[in-house]
């Protein structure tokens, strides 16, 4: 059986987005969440870089727009945080994109919107 990769950050940053959700439960938008969940890190001593922007190469191009990563934890896990009613493809689409432009192996997209807390974990 493979072990799961960077399974102990991982375990701590879902941890603490369970904490945000028994707090907040659903309803809110995406700010309020990232917001709760910023204070969660800093609490803990987590270290994370929230809104971290990445370039996206295009051959031998850097294009002109960047993406946003809502949050890069541990200087290596990206966590994409949604709030609505379920995960639809699109945004293990956009999860993926993003692990390719930084060159992370792990992601976690995690959705605040349902009833209780749903994640995945996105390895590239």
């Amino acid at each position: 059986m493979r072990e799961l990769i960077q399974s102990k950050e991982s375990y701590q940053i879902i941890n603490k987005c369970f904490e945000v959700h028994n707090n907040l439960g659903s309803g809110f938008l995406e700010i309020i969440y990232k917001d709760a969940l910023a204070y969660e890190f800093e609490k803990a001593n987590i270290p994370f870089v929230r809104e971290k922007q990445y370039q996206v190469r295009y051959k031998n191009v850097i294009l002109e727009h960047s993406f946003f990563a809502d949050f890069v934890v541990f200087n290596n896990v990206i966590v994409e945080i949604k709030a609505v009613s379920n995960l639809r493809d699109e945004f293990l689409a956009q999860t993926i994109n993003y692990l390719k432009v930084s060159n992370n192996k792990l992601a976690l997209l995690v959705n605040f919107g349902e009833q209780s807390l749903k994640y995945k974990r996105v390895v590239y």
